[in-house]
């Protein structure tokens, strides 16, 4: 196990020297005390040097999965943390830069998670590597039509990360000169159709030259044709969908030219062909995938467990476990100290109830998970609360004890809420909660039982050290999926031992979900497509532990047959994506391209009474925040010190 945990170390700084390098173009280009022509081709006399361009190319890469920079975690609904909070004992605070959007406080003036620049500069190298690669004398051809390849998806990505924040945005096709006059570099705005069928066609160049994966450990990390395909597949999804695929709230965006910046009237045959080419592109996606061997995960029996921690640590795993068979693309660019800091800003201080140390910072457990997201999760019967038979006129925040059912999931005789019992397994693995078993901290998981198994205590004056309104999560309910049953928690103030993993920025799960909406969206849930969109959907679902979607719905719902219809087989979809990848980056661009982000933050903020003593005060809903969304926010605003520089740009609507 030793030697599988320092090969992976290696492997992460094998990837970080390699695609670090520098950290900007500037940097490179200073390298050299001449001009910067001159350094340029001192970039490309060898392989040697023409690498760490390379290098600086992926060094623009998205940190998804840090608290402090990826607005998709604490910028929506699906986490939350007081405002302000400070971590006792220190002067850090919590990273809230994020946290920021998801409170309204987004501004022209001030814009958060702004990288509007550094993702243009990326676009920049990215040109420079691909007009200059061809010079370098020790390369073989081959070699040359890779880093191509790896570059044009990078273009790609990067103008794709513009394009889900600000939408319409400048497309670079090549980048100007250093001498460009200052009317060339004034670009417009180019209309959203435009800007996506660009990114596709930058993906179709790159995807040839790419090996089909990556032939060796080394080289996680880099792009490959399988991650491009599935890149494609996301692009190709998004331009499809109801934010950027005929969107009339975004007539009135008109450039100075008269531009129509979103296309407005489509044909019903215009809107479905986007559908179409998503279903293809999914597809292709999907088979590359099988080709590759890649699969949907499952835990490789390391230690003796019994179904429901197998079960636990599969679905715990697919997220957590580094390079797990499932994992299409993991972004390397998280690395370990700011998951540290992301798996301590989430973890319940089970240390200091089972060791009792009492002043070790090593688990703050600021960061909660809103009522509503536990509410969302299915029951066992693998229903919406809301559409179960069984559930049809529960008091969901009666109080109920742990029993010999739930033993592995809640400790025994613990009082706590309804809400928390008969669930899905996901919402086992991916939530705890006051009551709930917390499977991670131990050295031996071989055998375990019941009582073995930590558990969270989470109201005022129990042993989780609840004792301000300063320590513990807002809301009651921790992320626990995005915590490794890996870790390792010691005695006499050891600081809490976190597992590294790269941030799963495609997994297959994710593309089974994609294909079955594109084929839902274009095709109904009767179409020629419809046998293969049930197969990818209750692939997943059956990973989960859960009726497949027919069973379901027809045995023990409310509605039976619900996904005999469009409008009801995209409620199924969507909230199986919602569940399946719950804090994984997805849910906040999710809701903004479905257009239902303006419906789901009006249901605010809620959670329990954290501050209580006694269950029957502790389980009752309180409004922790009302979350201000407007039409606006759907998309970025542009800086305005970026407008006063070219104002040939556009600002979006209500900014």
């Amino acid at each position: 196990m030793m030697k599988r945990i320092d090969t992976i170390k290696k492997l992460k700084w094998t990837v970080m020297a390699l695609f670090i390098g520098l950290t900007a173009c500037n940097d490179y280009l200073n390298v050299v005390p001449n001009d910067g022509l001159a350094t340029i081709e001192s970039a490309f006399n060898l392989r040697s040097t023409a690498i760490r361009y390379l290098g600086t190319c992926y060094s623009y890469m998205t940190e998804e999965g840090a608290a402090g920079s990826d607005p998709a975690l604490l910028g929506g609904d699906e986490l939350w943390d007081l405002v302000g909070r400070v971590v006792s004992n220190t002067s850090a605070r919590v990273p809230n830069s994020m946290f920021q959007i998801a409170r309204g406080l987004q501004s022209a003036s001030t814009v958060y998670a702004n990288d509007w620049a550094a993702m243009y500069q990326g676009i920049r190298c990215c040109d420079i590597l691909l007009d200059n690669i061809d010079r370098v004398p020790d390369m073989e051809e081959w070699e040359k039509r890779q880093w191509k390849a790896e570059v044009k998806f990078l273009k790609a990505y990067y103008h794709f990360n513009l394009i889900r924040k600000w939408g319409p945005i400048p497309i670079i096709r090549k980048s100007l000169p250093i001498d460009a006059d200052v009317e060339e570099v004034r670009v417009y705005r180019d209309p959203i159709d435009d800007c996506f069928d660009f990114v596709l066609e930058l993906l179709d160049e790159a995807i040839p030259d790419l090996p089909l994966t990556n032939p060796s450990v080394d080289e996680y990390g880099r792009v490959n044709q399988l991650i491009a395909a599935s890149l494609k597949a996301r692009v190709a999804v998004y331009a499809a969908s109801p934010l950027f695929n005929n969107n009339t709230d975004q007539a009135p965006l008109v450039d100075s030219r008269g531009v129509q910046l979103f296309a407005q009237n489509k044909s019903e045959e215009e809107q479905l062909k986007r559908w179409q080419d998503a279903m293809v592109a999914c597809k292709k996606a999907i088979d590359l995938s099988h080709e590759a061997n890649v699969k949907l995960y499952q835990y490789d029996n390391e230690y003796r467990v019994n179904d429901t921690l197998f079960l636990d640590f599969t679905l715990r795993g697919m997220m957590c476990e580094r390079w797990n068979e499932e994992i299409i693309w993991g972004n390397t660019q998280s690395n370990a100290t700011q998951l540290l800091m992301w798996q301590q800003l989430t973890t319940p201080n089970i240390q200091y109830k089972y060791t009792g140390w009492t002043h070790s910072l090593s688990c703050y457990a600021f960061i909660g998970v809103p009522l509503k997201i536990a509410e969302q999760f299915y029951t066992r019967n693998g229903l919406p609360l809301n559409f179960d038979r069984d559930r049809q006129g529960v008091d969901e925040l009666a109080l109920r004890d742990g029993d010999e059912a739930h033993a592995y999931y809640i400790e025994q005789g613990y009082t706590t809420a309804q809400l928390n019992f008969d669930r899905e397994p996901r919402f086992y693995a991916s939530l705890g909660f006051d009551g709930g078993k917390w499977v991670g901290a131990l050295t031996n998981y071989n055998d375990l039982k019941p009582s073995d198994i930590y558990s969270v205590e989470n109201r005022m004056g129990k042993a989780l050290a609840k004792s301000s309104s300063e320590s513990g999560p807002v809301t009651g309910y921790y992320p626990k999926k995005m915590y490794p049953y890996r870790n390792r928690i010691g005695a006499n103030g050891s600081p809490l031992s976190t597992y590294w993993y790269p941030w799963p920025m495609i997994r297959l799960a994710d593309l089974y979900l994609l294909y079955a909406e594109a084929i839902n969206e274009a095709e109904g849930p009767n179409g020629a497509h419809s046998a293969e969109m049930f197969q990818y959907i209750d692939a997943v679902r059956t990973r989960a532990g859960i009726p497949d979607v027919k069973t379901a719905w027809d045995q023990y719902s409310t509605s039976p047959g619900r996904y005999n219809t469009k409008a009801g087989m995209r409620d199924i979809i969507h909230k199986e994506r919602l569940n399946e990848l719950a804090f994984e980056s997805q849910r906040f661009w999710d809701l903004r391209r479905w257009k239902e982000a303006n419906t789901e933050y009006a249901k605010n903020i809620y959670g329990f009474r954290v501050l209580s003593v006694t269950p029957e005060d502790y389980y009752k809903k309180m409004l922790i925040a009302e979350q201000p969304f407007a039409q606006k926010n759907y998309f970025w605003p542009i800086q305005t010190a970026t407008l006063e520089r070219n104002p040939n740009l556009v600002q979006n609507l209500g900014w």
